[in-house]
Formats: structure tokens, C-alpha cells, sequence
């Protein structure tokens, strides 16, 4: 049985449950997808720019609000 699957839930589990916290509304599959993008070596702060600026204009659509 391969473990992978489960420990990246488990870590997106944990991801999710502190955006929560910190009430970022973002939701899982956002999360991953940012994730994705900063494993392709996307730059963090360049996303976490994009997406402040998204939900600053309330361009952020409902993907990005759901819990």
C-alpha cells in the first residue's frame, strides 16, 4: 500500500484546518492547487500577492470562500 496518497491528505488536512485558523477562506482544493503551484516552484509570495489582491477586488469568485 502506498502511503503517499494518504500522509498528502493528511497534510492537507492539517493545511486546510490552519487557513481555517487564520480565517483565510480559502478551501481545500484551493489550497492544494496553490500547494501544486509552489512545488512547481511558483514563487509564494507572488501567489499570496495574487490572491490578497483577489479578494481585495471580489474577483476571488466562490472557490476560493468555501470551507
Amino acid at each position: 500500500m502506498n502511503a503517499k496518497p494518504t500522509q498528502a491528505r493528511e497534510t492537507l488536512d492539517a493545511l486546510h484546518e490552519v487557513s481555517r485558523m487564520l480565517n483565510t477562506g480559502l478551501d481545500k482544493e484551493t489550497l492544494g492547487l496553490l500547494v501544486a503551484l509552489c512545488e512547481a516552484g511558483v514563487n509564494p509570495e507572488a501567489l499570496a500577492h495574487g490572491i490578497r489582491e483577489l479578494h481585495r477586488t471580489g474577483e476571488g469568485g466562490s472557490g476560493t470562500t468555501k470551507q
